[in-house]
């Protein structure tokens, strides 16, 4: 009788009965396997089911010019509430935040300043892979959407539109941002209020800031502040210009230093040497010579002073002016005193809302001013700070420290965060200042302060030669190297004053700021000479 084996892989035999056991597991192991492939097709939501989104969402080919797609009709963030009810429109921003849960995702879209309220709801339109996708873009991805206004019924407080959100029927990424920022935009924002006790603790250093610029600048208090910034160029311009000034442009690379002494930056100009400028000054009273009488200029200025502190660039906007007189250089003291009063009250009155959202980063409290200005001579100013028992001298020009103390002593008393100083010491000021003819310890020039810090610098000019080389060699100037700026005074040439604006210092004072590289977009200052 043969006896009832079965050989198996092991090449062991076992009964009949051992094998219709080992079927039986392999069976319910491969029943086993079928169910978990259908649990994990039913946990992935119907991913690999069609997609009846598609075509409406995705990575959009890099623009390259090829398409004008004028049937689409892009509308502003801050213009969407006139939108409301009127039906489907297109709109380009920035990934804020985005938040996907289950069958919906929230999005707020940043366009510069403004922000909205996006949402993705699984429906007929919008697939659930159309949602995955919304959720996953990163922060910072430019987008283009198809959205239908809508009004809410409750405010949305986190967003600048919140009456409204916007209904996405189609979304595609124009740019996609890398998904690890160096910084994030939420806390680059976040109000510094040091009082707050219950706030975030998250700050932003200034060089992480700094060192990531592009992302940096995207905060709404920065958007605001350079275009406030525009605003002063704007304003300073206008005014001047319906005044009778013409604009003019004066070169940057220049064969001596302009104002005689040795902060230059040397650069080498073919076979011998050349400075960049330090100021305009020489060429616009070359201008005033040339009979163009009232004259302005807009551009780079450079130090080069080793100082690192929270008012010093290397290189920053001058906004300088030049104008000659009849009689008496207070005419234009005069003029340039009214100027920045037009210029203060154009930012309080087109620009509050510019104003206002830096005040949500910073503390801004509302500057004050004088209309017509106050004027003080530096000897009041000396004797304010001797009676609050500061020792300095006649002839000493005021320190930083002193400054400061003197505009918050004009405040107190005047209660204006603007004011001119007149009648400098001539041992302080540059060699083409007219001395003050009634006492030659002084002379015919002037600084202006805001919030207590100097904002300008000016006097009458020496416009006789022979007086300016007499000047000039006190100074200890190789007239050689100015010769040609000597001679334009040969030929006849009117009395004149003006001044140089520290534009970038203007905007920080105005708003109260405490370093001045919050208001120059990519600052050079000692340590810094990237990005």
């Amino acid at each position: 009788m043969v006896e009832e084996k079965e050989n198996v892989a092991n090449g062991e035999q076992v009964s009949k009965k051992g094998a219709k056991k080992l079927a039986k597991a392999a069976k319910k192991a491969e029943q086993k396997a079928e169910n978990a492939s259908a649990v994990a097709a039913n946990n992935a939501g119907g991913d690999s089911a069609e997609d009846h989104a598609a075509g409406k969402y995705g990575l959009s080919e890099m623009i390259q010019s090829k398409d004008k797609r004028i049937e689409r009709n892009f509308v502003p963030v801050s213009e969407l509430s006139g939108q409301v009810g009127k039906g489907l429109v297109w709109v380009r921003g920035r990934v804020h935040t985005s938040r996907a849960k289950g069958k919906q995702c929230f999005l707020i879209l940043r366009q510069q300043s403004s922000t909205v309220q996006c949402i993705l709801a699984v429906g007929d339109v919008i697939s659930k892979q159309m949602v995955k996708f919304a959720g996953n873009i990163p922060k910072e991805s430019i987008i283009d959407i198809q959205a239908k206004p809508v009004a809410v019924s409750g405010k949305i407080e986190s967003c600048t539109e919140q009456s409204l959100e916007l209904s996405v029927e189609q979304i595609f990424v124009i740019s996609q941002a890398k998904a690890q920022l160096p910084l994030q935009i939420e806390d680059a924002s976040r109000p510094e209020n040091a009082d707050d006790a219950e706030g975030l603790n998250i700050r932003v250093n200034q060089d992480t800031r700094l060192d990531n610029r592009v992302l940096d600048l995207r905060t709404p208090a920065n958007q605001a502040i350079f275009r406030l910034e525009a605003g002063v160029c704007r304003l300073f311009r206008d005014i001047l210009t319906e005044q009778g000034f013409t604009e003019i442009h004066t070169p940057k690379i220049i064969s001596a230093a302009s104002e005689g002494g040795a902060n230059v930056f040397t650069v080498s100009y073919f076979k011998d040497s050349a400075y960049l400028a330090q100021s305009p000054q020489l060429y616009k009273q070359m201008a005033i010579a040339a009979d163009f009488d009232k004259v302005y200029t807009v551009g780079a200025v450079f130090r080069a002073e080793d100082s690192n502190t929270h008012r010093h660039l290397t290189e920053f906007v001058g906004l300088d002016l030049e104008m000659a007189f009849k009689y008496h250089y207070h005419e234009v003291l005069h003029t340039i005193g009214n100027t920045f009063t037009a210029i203060f009250k154009g930012l309080r009155d087109k620009y509050a809302k510019e104003i206002e959202s830096v005040g949500q980063q910073f503390k801004v409290d509302a500057f004050k001013f004088l209309e017509p200005p106050l004027i003080l001579q530096f000897a009041d100013g000396v004797a304010m700070l001797r009676e609050a028992g500061v020792e300095t001298g006649d002839e000493e020009d005021l320190s930083t420290p002193n400054e400061k103390l003197l505009g918050r002593l004009v405040k107190a008393k005047y209660d204006t965060d603007f004011y001119i100083l007149d009648k400098f010491p001539l041992a302080i000021r540059p060699f083409y200042t007219m001395p003050d003819p009634n006492n030659p310890v002084y002379s015919n020039s002037y600084d202006m302060f805001m919030r207590g810090e100097e904002i300008l610098s000016g006097a009458q000019r020496i416009h006789d030669a022979e007086y300016l080389m007499e000047r000039a060699k006190h100074h200890g100037i190789d007239t050689s190297k100015i010769a040609a700026y000597i001679e334009s005074f040969r030929y006849g040439c009117p009395p004149h004053a003006g001044g140089g604006i520290g534009m970038e210092r203007v905007v920080m004072l105005y708003l109260g700021l405490d370093n001045i590289r919050k208001t120059s977009m990519f600052p050079r200052d000692p340590k810094r000479l990237t990005p």
